[in-house]
């Protein structure tokens, strides 16, 4: 079969959607499928990819961006050369409906649905009509989370046509680490550690995670770059904290087991709907890390459940942080409990495997309809 999927970047550029974008399409070509992904180019150029057998990657020339929506004119003429038997699209990513729009032959469209858009309210209201029509042709949704199909108010009219799909991970990856960068992390860093791992993006909430922490006996690790890190770096001086905050730029894939590996509790504390999954998070529970998240009614406390794998606690709420986080800090037993369970989770839910199987299954039902 002939997969086409349409988003907006594909790695090496950082984030959630971006990383389940690439394992979904190399996982799919391994299993035998065509796999063909259209996303845009960082610059005026466009390049073609071979990164494995049976998947081509097509960046596309970007013309412009505007508001964190890059633009490429051309992208719908490359997708009018595409012939795909299924196409995926990943939302939310405006111009990718109107590349879904302009292939030819008008095949079965799936929609992933990654999150509403939160911020960006004026170009949501001139996007909304087709948003509402890409979403009523598309012959299956896949939202990530049974929490985001029920709170979502564009899904629940289409929720008929709905599957959820949780995103998948190589399980195995975080199994276990190299022991001698766990114990180089510890070394350099007492603890007890406290870890974040994603984009500092305006909705994760890092903001008040250090408000929280003056009212916390520990160190934070956080790890990734982003538009915020200056910010935050000026509010943990501001707060007294700076020397128990420490910003570590972007973790390497290889190193980033053994970081979380090194950590005695994972954190989210995300506070806007933005924040729909959270991969890192999966990454955190797969390596027997019990984790703090906030309740968002989305997929958060889908996968970090309260009381079994971590604990959730309100969002934007400083004083809920630090006594969540001081309550897992103080229990190693509790720990050892939540993070068992957490793998345990990961393994059957969140798995690369049970992810593609859900996906091919789907295929399979549009393609024959």
């Amino acid at each position: 079969m002939h997969i086409l999927h349409i988003y907006k970047d594909y790695p090496p550029v950082l984030g959630g959607i971006e990383n389940h974008l690439r394992d979904l399409s190399a996982g799919l070509a391994a299993r035998g499928h065509q796999v063909t992904v259209l996303v845009t180019s960082r610059d005026r150029q466009t390049r073609i990819e071979h990164p494995a057998e049976r998947l081509t990657i097509i960046k596309a020339a970007r013309a412009l961006h505007l508001a964190s929506t890059p633009l490429s004119p051309a992208m719908l003429r490359l997708a009018r050369s595409q012939r795909p038997d299924v196409a995926h699209l990943h939302f939310p990513y405006p111009p990718g409906d109107l590349a879904a729009l302009a292939l030819p032959h008008r095949p079965p469209l799936v929609v992933t649905y990654h999150s509403d858009i939160v911020r960006q309210q004026t170009l949501l209201r001139l996007y909304r009509p087709l948003l509402e029509y890409t979403l009523s042709r598309a012959a299956r949704i896949l939202p990530t989370s049974p929490n985001y199909l029920a709170s979502s108010p564009f899904l629940r009219r289409h929720a008929a046509r709905c599957s959820v799909v949780p995103l998948g991970i190589d399980t195995a990856r975080f199994a276990s680490a190299d022991p001698r960068k766990v114990a180089a992390i510890r070394a350099r860093y007492p603890g007890p550690r406290m870890l974040f791992v994603g984009r500092l993006r305006y909705y994760k909430g890092l903001h008040h995670l250090l408000d929280a922490m003056p009212a916390i006996q520990g160190e934070l690790l956080i790890g990734g770059t982003g538009p915020e890190r200056a910010p935050l770096e000026a509010q943990a001086r501001r707060l007294g904290v700076g020397q128990r905050v420490h910003f570590l730029g972007d973790v390497p894939d290889d190193d980033l087991p053994a970081l979380l590996h090194a950590a005695d509790v994972f954190v989210m504390p995300a506070h806007l709907r933005a924040e729909a999954l959270g991969l890192a998070q999966i990454e955190a529970l797969a390596s027997a890390l019990p984790c703090v998240s906030t309740e968002l009614g989305t997929g958060t406390s889908f996968a970090n459940l309260h009381g079994v794998t971590g604990l959730v606690v309100p969002p934007a709420d400083p004083a809920a942080l630090a006594a969540a986080l001081n309550t897992l800090l103080a229990d190693p037993e509790l720990r050892k409990r939540y993070g068992a369970a957490g793998r345990q989770r990961t393994n059957t839910l969140f798995s690369q495997a049970h992810m593609l199987d859900l996906v091919e299954q789907v295929y399979n039902e549009v393609a024959s309809q």
